[in-house]
Order: structure tokens, then sequence, then C-alpha cells
């Protein structure tokens, strides 16, 4: 300030007097005297505050979050916890406050190029985070969303955790309401997508990679300062939360469900206002672009390795959940579904079990239906009445006499027993699997119970019931911030 002062002073006395000459008398370099010459005011230093390098993946959902649909920063701050940001929540509150509240105290009015793609070209998926009442309880569930760019077609569904199992089978779900697959997804920077999000030492999830190599279908990712690329799946959470969440209660987690695919229905069958035309026709229009599907579903992630006990029984999470009688002494996978439901799989991928998740401990939960098949000698029936059911239902399958046949002339094995088990097994399964599978024993001439229960357990789907659970939401316990923790009490001998 004080050179500042002097060089302007000396240089009004002696206006002849070079800058040369001022620099020596001050002892600064000439540059400086020009500059402080050629401002009429002391320059002084103002610095501006970088943006944190935690913060720079999440700028335009902050932006969109913030300026667009009005949240609170407090619930920003929980949602990105949710998509991996690690940093400080002052750094948000300070990022806010700084570049974002003066924009939108003047009224921020958000423009950006239209972002279109072709057909089959892309999808887009996201979620987001909310509070709801179901069942009288406030509790933390998470909206999930796929649409389609091309038609805007989207499939919603909800959860109650955001894990990686999860995302999967949400988007697995879509995949098969759509009908097919476009070449791209684009997604953000969770951690579940990526696991280092910054331009120069990017990287995607492993786990989330394989998912999209076993689909054929390529990632691509929301760059900062591009927010078109996913306004399409942004926006419409605004309008899910202004039409369906904002003052609506639900009486259970299916009630939930149920009117979510209702509100699902209603805009895709609504005129779009950019094409302006209904979704669900154009759907139509971008089916024959989709890739083909894959026959089975991505077993990657199928959760954890347990072995079935003799009674049929599975242990998870303190408790023990029952399996079909033909998977007793076998391995098995189990996951959570939904952040609701155990499933259990075979190591075939086949889904045999579906149970509602219990947040007690020590419980054990049966299906009776599990159990059909151990039935009492005395409760058997003969051969002829077992043989006489299965021609009746296999009427059209051309080896059906053929099969029953061998297999009562088949030497030192109970034919009766077999073929009364066999007829009860095949109640579970699909006509067709039954046909493959008593070609199987044609060919092999092998006509037991056991060669074919180990058979269709491991090459066929079991008819068992959609996923629901014999209890409400709110009586199991599973509302916002339960306590599900275990007491170290338990682990006394």
């Amino acid at each position: 300030m004080e050179d500042w002062v002097t060089i302007r002073n000396l240089k009004k006395k002696n206006p002849y007097m070079g800058t040369r000459k001022i620099a020596d008398l001050v002892g600064i370099s000439r540059s400086t005297v020009k500059k402080a010459l050629a401002s009429d005011m002391y320059p002084s230093y103002h610095r501006e505050p970088a943006v944190s390098v935690l913060i720079d993946p999440f700028v335009e959902y902050i932006k969109e979050s913030y300026l667009v649909r009005k949240q609170k920063v407090s619930v920003i701050i929980e949602n990105l916890k949710s998509k991996g940001f690690t940093g400080s929540p002052i750094s948000i509150y300070r990022y806010i406050a700084k570049h974002l509240k003066p924009q939108r105290d003047m009224g921020y009015q958000k423009s950006y190029e239209p972002y279109s793609t072709l057909p089959g070209e892309q999808m887009f998926y996201d979620w987001a985070e909310y509070i709801m009442t179901i069942g009288g309880k406030k509790v933390k569930v998470y909206i999930h969303l796929t649409e389609l760019g091309f038609c805007r077609y989207k499939v919603l569904d909800v959860t109650l955790t955001v894990k990686m199992g999860d995302v999967f089978e949400v988007l697995e779900n879509a995949f098969l309401i759509m009908g097919g697959l476009t070449q791209r997804i684009q997604v953000d920077n969770a951690r579940i997508f990526v696991t280092d999000p910054s331009v120069v030492n990017f990287k995607w999830n492993e786990q989330f990679l394989q998912f999209c190599g076993f689909y054929g279908i390529h990632p691509t990712r929301s760059l900062p300062g591009h927010p078109w690329s996913k306004g399409k799946v942004e926006r419409p959470f605004q309008y899910i939360e202004d039409h369906f969440i904002t003052n609506n209660s639900f009486d259970s987690f299916e009630d939930l469900y149920q009117k979510l695919k209702v509100f699902e229905k209603e805009i895709n069958d609504k005129v779009h206002s950019i094409t302006h035309k209904k979704p669900s026709e154009l759907l139509a229009e971008e089916k024959p672009h989709f890739l083909e599907m894959p026959e089975n579903r991505y077993a990657g992630h199928r959760g954890e390795l347990r072995k079935a006990t003799k009674d049929c029984l599975i242990a998870f999470g303190g408790n023990r959940y029952s399996v079909p009688y033909l998977y007793a002494g076998q391995d098995v996978w189990v996951r959570i579904s939904k952040g609701l439901y155990v499933t259990v799989q075979s190591n075939a991928g086949k889904i045999i079990a579906a149970h509602t998740l219990s947040p007690d401990k020590g419980r054990v939960i049966i299906n009776k239906e599990h159990y059909r098949g151990h039935i009492q000698k005395s409760d058997r029936e003969s051969f002829f009445i077992s043989a006489e059911k299965m021609k009746e239902r296999f009427a059209s399958y051309e080896n059906i006499d053929k099969f029953l046949e061998a297999a009562k002339s088949q030497r030192a094995v109970n034919a009766n027993y077999n073929i009364f088990m066999i007829s009860r097994l095949f109640d579970d399964y699909s006509d067709i699997d039954c046909q493959s599978c008593m070609e199987e024993c044609l060919q092999y001439r092998c006509f037991t119970f056991a060669f074919v229960k180990g058979y269709i357990a491991h090459r066929a789907q079991m008819n068992i019931p959609v996923l629901s659970p014999s209890r409400p939401l709110h009586e199991i316990g599973l509302f916002y911030k339960a306590n599900v923790k275990r007491s170290m009490e338990e682990y006394r001998i």
C-alpha cells in the first residue's frame, strides 16, 4: 500500500520522471511501478476459494438438487453420501453459500442444449433417497429410475437399501420390462459404478464392468459441466416427488411398490412434452434396435454361500430359513433383495425360495410348501395311480408311455416309490423342464428319484410365487434407522 502511494506521488510531482528512476528510488521492479501507475485504486489481492476435488465430480448433481429441485442442503448431503461422496459436510455448505445461494436468491433459470439419442443407443439410470410414511412409520426408501433415451420410456422400482445387489436386480428387472438392451447405459459417479471419479485417474468399479460385460452393454458416466447428459433421468425425480411422494402414505412396502407401478404406467401413457408422443407407443419403435438379452440372469453377485441342513434350513443373519426339500444337504446362495426379502438361489442361479427378512434373532422361518415332498410311506399312491396322473398331464409328450414302462421294468429299484416321488416332484416344474428330464432319463437308462432330483434341481426353474411377505413392513420393524445390531450377550456360552 505504501509503495503504491509513493509511486503515485513521485509521478504526480515529477511528470517527466521515468519508471526506471522511480523503481530505483523506491527499490522495486519497473513492472510493479507500471502496474501502480496504471491502476487508479490500490490493487488488493483476492484469492478465489478452490472447489474441493472431492466435490468436483458431484458439482452438477449439487446444482440440480439445490437450484432446480430446491432441496435442503442436509438432504443433498445425505444423497451425496449414498452416491460415494466422502468429503466434509461443511465443504458442501461453503460451496453452496459461495457459488449457488446467490443464484437461487435471484431466481435461477436453467437452460442447456437438448440432448438427443438414437433408437436403441442409450438408457439412463439413477436413484434418489426419500423418507416416506409406510405403515405409520417413517421409512428411508430409494426410488430407482431407468429411462430409455429415445422414447423416454421409464421403469420405476423401490428398495430399502442401495447396495450392489440391489442395483443389479433393479437394472435386470428394467431390462426385462423394456424387452431388451441399448448399446450404452449412462450412470453417475456413485461408488457402485466408479471407484475413482477423477478425470486423471478415472476407474470403473470392477463388479459393475463385469455386469455390463455379461449383458454386452457399454457403460458411460456423466461428466462435470455436462448437465444435459443426465437431465433426462434427473428431472423426472422432481416430477415423481411432486406427483407421487408428497403428501402420500402407504400401508406396506407392497402397497408402495404396487402404487409405484401404477404411477409408472400413467407417466408412460402420457404424451411427452419433447417427443409429442406417448413413451409406451414409441417403445415399440425402439425395440427393433435393442441388443439381444442373454438367456440367463447375471450370476456374478449371488450373495453368500450356505449349506442347507437335512431338515431343509439355512442359517442367515442370526435366523434360519427353509428351502425346498430337494436342496437338503446342498450348497445354496443367499442374499437380500430390495433390502426386505431373503432370496435363495441354487448353484445354477435359479431362485428356489423367498422369505421376508426378519429383524429378530434366533427365529426359524418356515414355508410349509418346502416340505410338501416329504411324504410318509403310508401316504404313497400306487404305481398305477401315479402313472395315470403323469399320462394325463403329459398327454402331448410322445415318450410318456416309454418312460413309464422303462421305469417300471428297471430292476433292483422300487418302481412304486420312484414314480410316486417323481410325479410329486414334477408338480413344481414346467412341462418343458419335466419332459427334458424324462428324455435325459431315457438316454442314460436311469429312472430313480435321486437321479431326477439331482438333474432337475440344477437345470430347471421352480414354480414359486412372486415375493410376497406375510407381514406388512411396520410389523417387522424395518423402519428408518432401526437398530438391528446383535448384543454381545448372544455370543456367551
